[in-house]
């Protein structure tokens, strides 16, 4: 038996996403989202959900570029920092020390210490009652190399990647192995 609990925008898990910008001094300039995911695989591509009052939303229109940030558990002070504090008020990368670098192919900064990043090029936009989805071309993913594992794949449960649950307002690590994806299914096809 299921029960309703109305209109709620909660799914599980969410991405901590922390999207750098560059404000209109050039300042580096990161928030953090929850509203976004892949968007698309030919063209690659994310999506992100922003309010038109956050300060980021004027930034990725301006300059027509935003990076994707995933902070692991040893960056989650900062991660949670960019979410509650705005950068028209301070320097959230002074407040908290890290390092931004400029993006190599999109004008927007990325976090050095941060294991994964990715480039994004402004594709388009769409108004979506209280956020606009902004849905960004990937031009490049940085990774550390000490996450890469077999056959170069990223190993996200080692980096130990954040995500958010949205029913308890919590920061969670990925959790353990239930089975391999493509796979599983096959049990249910005929026998040819």
């Amino acid at each position: 038996m299921k029960k309703s609990i109305g209109i709620n925008s909660m799914v599980f898990p969410s991405p901590v996403f922390v999207v750098g910008t560059y404000d209109e001094d050039e300042k580096p300039d990161m928030i953090t989202i929850a509203w976004a995911g892949i968007a698309a695989s030919d063209p690659a591509a994310v999506v992100i959900a922003v309010r038109p009052t956050r300060y980021s939303h004027e930034n990725i229109i301006k300059h027509k570029a935003f990076t994707v940030n995933l902070p692991t558990k040893k960056f989650i002070k900062e991660a949670d920092y960019f979410g509650i504090t705005s950068g028209r008020d301070t320097d959230k990368l002074a407040d908290t020390g890290l390092t931004a670098v400029k993006g190599e192919f999109v004008d927007a900064p990325y976090i050095e210490e941060f294991p994964f990043a990715i480039e994004c090029e402004l594709a388009d936009q769409l108004d979506f009652g209280s956020h606009t989805l902004f849905i960004g071309a990937i031009k490049d993913i940085k990774v550390d190399t000490e996450i890469i594992g077999e056959n170069d794949k990223v190993d996200f449960v080692k980096a130990g990647i954040l995500t958010f649950d949205i029913s308890t307002d919590s920061y969670l690590l990925p959790g353990e192995f239930a089975g391999k994806a493509f796979s599983e299914g096959l049990f249910f096809r005929k026998k040819e």
